[in-house]
């Protein structure tokens, strides 16, 4: 997996500029750095640490360190090298300042399974309940009861609780644990577990699932549900599992637990309202006491976002119809109605308001950030969007009225050579609410030809300060060229990509160059949407080992991500007119390159594995 080969700590210096740089150190040379975390307070940083040598198998496996903050010295959390990180489903989270609940390899755990000659019994399976189950294709699927006892082998996990003193306390019986997550308020921790029976129709994730409340120092406090294998979820787009989903806990509240829960039995064919319904209860409630609806919805749930008593937004959304509605909820009055703040076609990408940023509050979950004006009491939020144009994104930061909907337009990228994205709130963490005049927010800047450098932008003035100066991480490449084109396709289609040349092309000299194209298809509902404009002409030129703007310097050309939208109008499905779709777009698209002169296209290469020859 990839890995990070060394850790720096800057401190954030009062006049926005970074203080010399602190490299954490004491692990050994050669090591590979994964999963890194801070402690809730600041002070620590956790992370695991392998070594591969040629000759130490236990080498390979994953430590957990801790590095202190202040000095950047780092040693090992357990002084044991036989306590190892078993990281398939997960790793470690912080559950205070000084403990860390870790996914562990279990002591038992010997040699893997061998697989015997001889099988084990006949293969069944049985449907005598003459139920119809369709399933989308999917590869690697459990197929015997040898790949079962492998799953077991391999994921099975056992949590420990480790204290920064390197003490180790087993936290409940091994088992194939997905997920941790300790309340806000450091008391308890939700558990997902999945167990027997597996199945051979779906993958993991739809395996049978148990989720827990336990206390942090490891005694069970209730069990919430303990769902069978979602086998029969309809193939329809909107179907979901039956039963309690999206398990969390709230993160304005110390230990209120909130879910959703399916009023359709999961099946998107079925019409009824409400669709989905929202419910929260404390993590250890009294007797008889029942879990309270939050809110009703007639779309799919999606996503939560909490302030506190009196905000969250909660996002539903309905594929048949591109549909996506905002609501404004006050979860600690019951009398105030739900509205809708927002409610539009998710494709039609140029009305994207944005989403709320987020403050960090003194327990270290994320809320919605308040803002306030200098002798003015509404309560406002700040909308991060991510600026949908014809000419390509111009993120902004709407300064929006919750109260009246009405939105002021703080600051918007640079549009002429620059693409800047506001990444996070850097100061008012914790605080109620943030005044407009003392707002700072850690921005990212960068062009064509020039990586991505952190700022802080500072109110009122709206001062920028550069607080990093990244080199160029492939300095022989930093002149490439770069152009963001468009075209059509036969049916009138409006199309765009983004075309790559060589550095020191010159096509009068050079001619036609060979041309890779790296492209995935998407699924639209009408023409107008896939024909808009998603993506940036001036982002940097970032690449990945497994990019494929490496061709450029075999003087390759590249055209990244042309647009090959799949639209399914009205009552037809994208995938009616899938093939057909397809083929034309990618025609337009290598029909543009030859136009151009500077490419002779030879390859098409689609994500999905899909590979299709273009003779000229």
């Amino acid at each position: 997996m990839p890995f990070f080969t060394g850790i720096g700590i800057h401190r954030l210096l009062p006049d926005d500029s970074l203080g010399p740089e602190k490299e954490v150190h004491g692990y050994p040379d050669g090591a590979k750095i994964n999963f890194v975390s801070w402690s809730p307070d600041g002070k620590r940083i956790a992370f695991s640490v392998r070594v591969d040598e040629e000759d130490n198998v236990s080498s390979c496996k994953l430590r957990v360190w801790i590095a202190d903050a202040e000095t950047g010295e780092a040693k090992p959390l357990f002084e044991s090298p036989d306590i190892c990180l078993n990281a398939v489903f997960g790793s470690f989270v912080w559950v205070n300042n000084s403990t860390l609940l870790i996914f562990t390899i279990p002591s038992s755990r010997r040699d893997p399974p061998k697989k015997t000659m001889v099988p084990l019994g006949p293969k069944i399976q049985s449907n005598e309940q003459k139920n119809i189950i369709i399933s989308r294709m999917t590869d690697n699927l459990l197929k015997d009861e040898y790949d079962e006892s492998l799953f077991d082998y391999y994921t099975t996990a056992q949590l420990v609780l480790g204290s920064l003193d390197g003490t180790a306390k087993d936290f409940g019986t091994p088992a194939v644990y997905t997920a941790v997550e300790p309340s806000p308020d450091q008391k308890y921790v939700l558990i997902t577990s999945m167990h027997r029976p597996y199945s051979y129709k779906v993958p993991c994730a739809r395996f049978s699932q148990k989720v827990q409340v336990w206390t942090t120092d490891g005694k069970l406090v209730r069990e919430l549900c303990d769902l069978p294998p979602a086998e029969d979820i309809p193939v329809c787009y909107n179907s979901v599992r039956e039963g309690m989903r999206s398990i969390s806990w709230r993160a304005d509240k110390p230990s209120t637990l909130y879910w959703v829960e399916a009023q359709d039995r999961g099946d998107a064919n079925v019409e009824v309202s409400p669709r989905d319904i929202i419910y929260t209860q404390p993590a250890e409630p009294a007797e008889g006491e029942k879990p309270e609806i939050l809110h009703k919805l007639d779309l799919r749930f999606r996503s939560v976002s909490w302030c506190d008593d009196s905000l969250a937004l909660v996002n539903e959304t309905w594929y048949k119809t591109s549909q996506t509605r905002t609501w404004l909820v006050c979860p600690g009055s019951k009398d105030v109605a739900p509205r809708v703040l927002f409610d539009r076609v998710f494709e039609n990408v140029y009305s994207d308001p944005g989403s709320p940023m987020m403050t960090r509050t003194s327990t270290g979950t994320n809320v919605i950030a308040k803002i306030k004006k200098e002798n003015d009491e509404q309560i406002y939020i700040l909308l991060n969007g991510r600026g949908f144009t014809p000419e390509g994104n111009i993120p902004f930061l709407d300064l929006f009225d919750i109260n009246t909907g009405s939105k002021e337009r703080i600051w918007e990228s640079n549009r002429e050579k620059y693409f800047e994205t506001a990444v996070a709130l850097v100061f008012g963490q914790g605080e109620e609410d943030i005044n407009l005049n003392q707002l700072k927010i850690l921005t990212s800047k960068e062009s064509k030809t020039e990586i991505t450098q952190y700022h802080i932008l500072s109110w009122p003035l709206k001062k920028s300060s550069q607080i990093t100066n990244f080199p160029h991480p492939y300095p022989t490449l930093a002149s490439l060229q770069k152009e963001m084109i468009k075209y059509q396709r036969k049916d009138g289609v409006p199309l765009t990509a983004t075309l790559y040349l060589p550095p020191g092309y010159d096509q009068s000299k050079d001619g036609p160059l060979p041309c890779l194209f790296w492209a995935y298809p998407e699924d639209y509902k009408s023409k107008d949407a896939a024909g808009q404009v998603r993506g940036s002409p001036n982002e940097f030129s970032g690449m990945t080992p497994t990019s494929s703007l490496i061709f450029l310097a075999r003087r390759f050309a590249v055209l990244a991500g042309p647009s090959i939208p799949i639209i399914g109008e009205g009552d037809k499905l994208p995938n009616d007119r899938f093939v057909e779709q397809l083929v034309s777009s990618a025609e337009a698209a290598v029909e543009e390159v030859v136009r151009r002169g500077v490419g002779l296209p030879i390859l098409y290469l689609n994500t999905t594995a899909l590979v299709v020859t273009l003779g000229f």
